[in-house]
């Protein structure tokens, strides 16, 4: 995918672009801007603004140390709009590499979101109808489970899943990254920082169960650590975030994530 000529000009961007890291394998670098495809205008009306307030306090808080939490800083185009034609502007930060040691994403996400449920209120977000939406409402038992899309072993696991995800409480709701695997980069001087927020109202619990899941699934991380995750409120949050996973991704490996859920599975099996 390539922004036209006219989301370059609303930006005011050169046209020569080079891939970047995030926006699921499509985002470019054009000039000193990151844009990014597919984003949904009524929510990033609702983020860009808080994420760019915290973005700029984060980078200018006083006493900060130099490998603190950053945030990537949303760019609004040239008329004010924070999105052209699907498209999303943040800015374009030299010399990042990923940060692929689970652990130390995990501890990121703990301070991003201490940071936002300080900062921000519980949003109101824009009820969607994309795929990620419909799944996490599945997830949370908000609407009924439709397993067409999943065959017979995916639709058994995702039921079993739904049934797990009863109401043993996983916290408060408040604004959480739904995608922090894979979007997490470090600066140049060591500084974690945080890209393409894809933005929910649930428990902080559900959002580290995803970081977890998605980086034993794709990123190389060690599978015990899901030993952690199949108990208690823990175990509730990884079946709500398997359950998501599965219905939202195009196509889901079922057989990766029956691997990946083992403990949480055997325990729902006695």
């Amino acid at each position: 995918m390539r922004p036209t000529e006219h989301v370059l000009d609303m930006f005011a961007v050169p046209g020569d672009t080079e891939p970047v890291p995030g926006g699921h394998g499509h985002s470019v670098r054009a000039g000193d801007l990151v844009l990014s495809p597919g984003r949904d205008v009524s929510s990033v009306d609702v983020l860009a603004p808080v994420l760019a307030r915290l973005a700029a306090d984060l980078d200018t808080r006083p006493g900060r140390d130099h490998r603190d939490l950053r945030i990537a800083m949303p760019v609004p185009a040239r008329d004010g709009s924070w999105v052209v034609d699907g498209w999303a502007a943040t800015r374009y930060e030299p010399g990042v590499v990923p940060l692929t040691d689970l652990a130390v994403t995990r501890a990121v996400g703990a301070v991003l979101h201490a940071e936002l449920a300080v900062r921000v209120p519980v949003p109101r977000l824009p009820h969607r109808q994309d795929r990620w939406a419909r799944a996490e409402r599945v997830a949370f038992g908000e609407t009924p489970v439709t397993t067409d899309a999943l065959g017979p072993d995916g639709g058994e696991l995702l039921r079993a899943l739904v049934a797990h995800g009863d109401d043993s409480p996983l916290g408060p709701d408040q604004l959480v990254h739904g995608d922090l695997a894979g979007n997490v980069l470090l600066d140049p001087r060591g500084a974690p920082l945080v890209i393409d927020v894809s933005p929910y109202r649930r428990p902080v619990l559900w959002a580290e169960a995803l970081l977890v899941l998605d980086s034993v699934l794709w990123h190389g991380a060690d599978p015990a650590v899901m030993q952690e995750w199949a108990t208690g409120a823990a175990g509730v949050a990884m079946a709500r975030a398997a359950a998501f996973r599965l219905l939202s991704d195009r196509p889901a490996d079922v057989g990766a994530y029956t691997r990946a859920l083992g403990p949480l599975l055997a325990r729902l099996r006695t």
